[in-house]
């Protein structure tokens, strides 16, 4: 009899819900509401997860979260050809992931990287009281040694939680969640949130911390550059000025959103965590990010984030609610991130160039697959990038003899005209027609591999390949060389592929013809190197190695075309103002 009431309570509390949804006016759908209806109506919602119009009869008063208990903690380990897991009985929570293919330290023996999770083991609900992270679940792992189910029973609210977590390929982890009220009465799930495991920043300085997101809006966002401005009210610092001083700056920041996400990210420089959810309608997420102590420039420490559901209700004497999730757990890699979810690839954080990227990750490994050395690889896709480049170099090097040949005529025309500028312009560029000659000829070739080069930073700066990958001296390509440290004035550490980077542009600029006044041809000759030596300083090797390669690459190009021209007849030097006379038109053009 009390199930058939607290049924027809349930029955009628949606009947007034639907009405109420009816006579809602249009005007009060905002457009955040719209999308977050064109979300939640893409999610197949389970039968038994029902928004609550009006509190069923009131369940016995759920306490607060227990305090830590006598309990002792088990462990369990769950373990594939991938990686690692380490559950924990506290909270029925993943206490931290070892990824066996890849290795915590530079040096080949040591062990496999270990993402610890602490403060904020993966998987702790929140704000739902007696299932917390001081909770003690009941922990089984199964003969599979891949899955295991964690169950919680809280007898005096009558409700059974039983979680069950599985090692799946491409470091994957499903869960499903299975919530059973066995009370005589239905219950009124409040709103409540699942954690993610906490994600620390490395030591290098190149490490980062950030998080993507997808709404119902269906756009990625990418909230890295927006962390430093939890703390600092909306300055984010950065850029050309550094990070902003911690001085006075809370320890800890926090941002939260109330629009529903496909899947949410938190991420490093190699490696990411990343939520998706298929049957369970979320209504948002809270990230919570605490910074290092100190004084000093801010820089973040770690961040975790917590997804959020709506409140529900449970039906009486045997309802269920349940949620399934799929968790990933591994290294930033393209191949395996684009099967994660809808348009979770762009968790790589390409930018603008993303389609180029998109080409040059499959074939730096693709060169890494035939000779499995990536220094070796990159030196390849150099070699490959140049080739494409080739005929535009070679003709824009062609069009800059010629440039150089005629500065003596273009001299006289400049004389002669220098009074009409309208008529300056005419000679100079049938002059230009005449010889064949593109002033933007030396520019044409660098502007169009600007967005390969581009590309190539974004991909070589956090390409989870090349971390720990040594070449030659080179221990670990990901990061700039890094020798004798602490040992040199000035400096930090020493890096010599940075002056031998120099040493080919210096190189380079002789062997290119001089077009101008050769004044401002000399400083630039030593001013580029110098500014490319202070910039590429601290860069990681692999993309200091990039264009290394491309410079001497180049000068071969232009050896061979010195060469070249050499065994032509005549010497292959350009003909001189004085040395070949004017044409008819070009004396006549002149004379005028």
């Amino acid at each position: 009899q009390q199930n058939q009431h607290a049924k027809a309570r349930l029955a009628a509390g949606r009947e007034r819900a639907a009405l109420a949804a009816t006579n809602t006016p249009p005007a009060a759908l905002t457009a955040e509401a719209h999308e977050t209806a064109a979300f939640q109506a893409a999610t197949n919602l389970p039968p038994a997860i029902m928004p609550l119009a009006e509190p069923p009869a009131a369940p016995p008063a759920a306490p607060a979260d227990e305090p830590a208990t006598d309990v002792p903690e088990t462990t369990a380990t769950l373990v594939n050809d991938e990686m690692q897991l380490t559950l924990t009985s506290k909270g029925g929570a993943i206490r931290s992931a070892m990824l066996v293919g890849y290795r915590s330290a530079v040096d080949r023996g040591s062990p496999p990287v270990v993402l610890d999770f602490t403060p904020s083991p993966a998987l702790v609900l929140k704000d739902l009281p007696g299932f917390g992270a001081q909770a003690d679940y009941d922990l089984v792992a199964h003969a599979d040694g891949t899955s295991a189910t964690l169950t919680r029973r809280h007898a005096e609210l009558g409700l059974t939680l039983e979680r069950q977590i599985t090692l799946l390929p491409d470091y994957r982890i499903a869960v499903r969640d299975r919530l059973v009220n066995a009370s005589a009465a239905a219950y009124a799930l409040p709103a409540s949130g699942l954690g993610l495991g906490a994600i620390h920043r490395g030591l290098s300085k190149n490490d980062m911390l950030g998080f993507d997101t997808l709404g119902a809006a269906g756009k990625v966002r990418h909230w890295d550059t927006r962390l430093n401005g939890l703390f600092t009210g909306g300055r984010g610092g950065g850029g050309c000025g550094g990070a902003p001083s911690a001085e006075g700056l809370p320890l800890t920041a926090s941002t939260e959103t109330g629009e529903p996400q496909a899947w949410i990210a938190l991420k490093s420089r190699f490696f990411v965590q990343a939520f998706t959810s298929a049957d369970a309608t979320n209504t948002g997420y809270r990230v919570d990010v605490r910074r290092l102590d100190g004084s000093g420039p801010l820089r973040l420490q770690h961040l975790s984030a917590q997804v959020r559901f709506p409140a529900a209700g449970i039906g009486a004497e045997g309802g269920t609610l349940e949620r399934s999730y799929t968790l990933y757990v591994g290294p930033k890699k393209l191949s395996l991130l684009g099967r994660f979810g809808p348009k979770s690839a762009e968790i790589m954080q390409f930018g603008f160039f993303k389609w180029l990227c998109v080409l040059l990750v499959p074939t730096l490994n693709f060169f890494h697959a035939l000779l499995p050395n990536y220094g070796v690889a990159i030196i390849l896709l150099t070699l490959l990038v140049r080739i494409v480049f080739w005929p535009l170099t070679h003709k824009s090097t062609e069009s800059m003899k010629r440039m150089q040949a005629i500065q003596p005529r273009l001299k006289e025309i400049q004389a002669q005209f220098k009074g009409d500028p309208q008529k300056l312009q005419q000679e100079t560029w049938a002059l230009y027609r005449e010889h064949k000659v593109n002033p933007m000829s030396s520019c044409l070739p660098m502007l169009i591999q600007i967005p390969v080069f581009i590309a190539l930073f974004t991909v070589l700066r956090s390409a989870v390949e090349l971390r720990f990958a040594p070449f030659l001296w080179i221990a670990d390509l990901s990061e700039p060389e890094n020798l004798f440290p602490g040992l040199l004035p000035l400096v930090p550490a020493l890096n010599i592929l940075p002056f031998f980077m120099a040493g080919t542009m210096l190189l380079q600029s002789r062997l290119t013809p001089a077009m101008g006044d050769p004044a401002q041809q000399k400083m630039m000759m030593w001013m580029m190197p110098a500014m490319m030596l202070f910039m590429f300083y601290s860069m990681p090797s692999a993309l200091v190695l990039y264009w290394t390669v491309s410079q001497v690459l180049a000068i071969v190009q232009l050896l061979w075309q010195k060469r070249r021209q050499a065994s032509a007849p005549g010497g292959g030097t350009p003909p001189a103002a004085g040395d070949t006379p004017l044409s008819r038109q070009a004396r006549r053009r002149l004379a005028r």
